[in-house]
């Protein structure tokens, strides 16, 4: 059978009602739509931990995807018990955070009505309202923040159930993949799919060590200017900083306004601090930690996190950069949508790998 090639322009209609169809059917099934593809994220992480009890410990296939599970169930523990007894401080301290905060804000106003001769009772009742409003809406953007780590009771049993029959049925799964596909075709599927596996993983295990790496930067950066809830702030940022852009500068701006509300001698450190701390997370840990296989350019991120917030909430908003990974991975090994690849990615396919020198005998070298 012969391939069958149409103009371009068809082949443009035909591409953007396939994305209207299936944008369609992502909204329709956001419930289990996006716990599917988060649990399918979080198999080929634990895959290999997987096969490692079935191979060298003799486990059955249940047994060892009811292992991934329990590891996967603690780690989201540890993470949720962190925040529920950091966030539990908080709260109580809440009201001496709101009086210190009108303080604060009320000697800024001196300050304002002295040194530019600003009507000082005009300036009190603007400044008073959006005071109001702020603090009022403080608990607000808590409960939001926590929100976004933790999910909905079906999201949660929906993706442990979703985790548990997709690394039980892996291989049925595999086997079903490349058998669907002509025999012609069954070495690019497997490469493609062996891909997929290796680059997804390799950025799960990336963005850990990078939330481990903004974290601690954050949380020193903060220690040291004496803000208080350093520790919360820094994990919270590392958190945050998983979505691109937006995570970093929602974070900077929940450090500044606790950093002005226990006093705001420190704020504008705490903001160029952030500034340094993003600067050396986008140029040397990403990267270094990441690679640029799952390197998309900025405006196809934020077009994504914009797209995966409006189709599947904040969910939507960490699965786009994954979700689009694993698109570029497949057009680029696809003569037909090699051109999309690369539309995806940064274009400077060419250059040479970023090197950075730490002694005579250690260099790290910039992932591919």
């Amino acid at each position: 059978m012969k391939d069958l090639k149409l103009p371009f322009l068809q082949k443009l209609a035909l591409a953007l009602i396939s994305i209207v169809i299936l944008g369609y059917i992502a909204v329709i099934g956001k419930t289990i739509l996006s716990p599917l593809f988060f649990a399918f994220i979080m198999s080929l992480l634990f895959v290999q931990f997987a096969n490692f009890l079935e191979r060298y410990l003799r486990f059955s296939r249940a047994v060892s995807s009811l292992f991934s599970l329990l590891l996967m169930a603690a780690m989201m523990a540890g993470i949720i018990y962190f925040f529920t007894v950091q966030l539990s401080d908080f709260v109580n301290d809440f009201p001496q955070l709101q009086r210190q905060f009108t303080k604060t804000l009320h000697s800024l106003q001196l300050w304002i009505s002295h040194t530019f001769n600003v009507n000082f009772a005009m300036q009190m009742d603007y400044l008073n309202q959006g005071l109001d409003k702020l603090v009022n809406s403080s608990g607000a953007i808590i409960g939001f923040t926590f929100s976004m780590f933790t999910s909905t009771g079906a999201f949660v049993v929906f993706s442990i159930l979703f985790f548990i029959f997709i690394l039980n049925y892996r291989r049925t799964f595999y086997s079903f993949i490349i058998s669907v596909f002509e025999e012609k075709h069954s070495a690019k599927v497997q490469e493609i799919v062996s891909e997929i596996q290796r680059i997804i993983k390799q950025y799960i295990i990336g963005l850990f060590i990078q939330i481990i790496i903004v974290s601690i930067l954050t949380s020193v950066l903060l220690t040291l200017l004496h803000v208080k809830y350093a520790l919360l702030l820094g994990v919270l940022t590392g958190l945050l900083n998983v979505i691109p852009y937006i995570g970093i500068i929602f974070s900077c701006l929940i450090a500044c306004l606790i950093s002005f509300a226990t006093g705001g001698d420190k704020t504008l450190f705490v903001l160029v601090g952030y500034v340094a701390i993003h600067a050396v997370d986008a140029n040397i840990t990403l990267p270094l930690v990441v690679g640029s296989k799952v390197k998309i350019n900025a405006f196809f991120t934020f077009l994504g996190l914009l797209v995966g917030e409006a189709v599947w909430g904040i969910s939507g908003m960490f699965l786009s950069i994954p979700f689009l990974a694993i698109l570029k991975i497949i057009f680029e090994r696809i003569d037909g949508l090699k051109p999309w690849g690369q539309l995806l990615g940064e274009g400077n396919t060419g250059r040479a790998r970023k090197k950075y020198k730490i002694t005579k005998n250690i260099i790290l070298e910039e992932k591919e």
